[in-house]
């Protein structure tokens, strides 16, 4: 399989799909171990692939009895997800955090992978122009109404 980071990712993913309650607790050090790599290379991992735009929610805590919780967040019509995005999109979205939120939401099928492309497409600097607080302003609120639309009960 490819490289460490994505064994990791991999495997994390794993058990997280394996919990009955939705989230894992891990230690870091006993993980780093497993794979035979420095703590540090968890924490890129975490940092890279379990965001909360990418649908997951990393709480840390250090030292000699420090713990990871690992929590898969759910995409649902008043749950915590999206109040959660409305406060992590804020009045800013830049373009790399604007297509790791369409990445979560073709994982969780909210979207077809043909709807992401489209939105890509409208998102794109090439469409919008080179980033800066105009653009990234205009691709936050447009998320935020695509949320809202994908959350409307009669269009299901």
């Amino acid at each position: 399989m490819g490289n460490l980071a994505d064994r990791i990712e991999v495997y994390l993913k794993r058990i997280l799909e394996q919990s009955a309650e939705g989230y894992v607790i891990l230690q870091r050090g006993v993980l780093a171990e497993e794979f035979s790599c420095a703590p540090s290379q968890i924490n890129y991992v975490l940092d890279t692939r379990f965001s909360v735009e990418r649908g997951y929610l990393v709480e840390s805590r250090r030292g000699g009895g420090g713990y990871l919780r690992i929590v898969r967040l759910g995409f649902h019509d008043d749950g915590d997800f999206q109040t959660i995005m409305k406060q992590l999109i804020g009045s800013q979205l830049g373009e790399s955090r604007a297509f790791n939120l369409l990445q979560r939401l073709v994982e969780d099928e909210i979207i077809t992978r043909r709807e992401e492309e489209i939105i890509r497409t409208v998102f794109h600097r090439e469409t919008l122009g080179p980033e800066s607080p105009t653009i990234n302003g205009l691709r936050a609120h447009m998320m935020k109404r695509i949320l809202l639309t994908l959350s409307r009960e009669d269009l299901h």
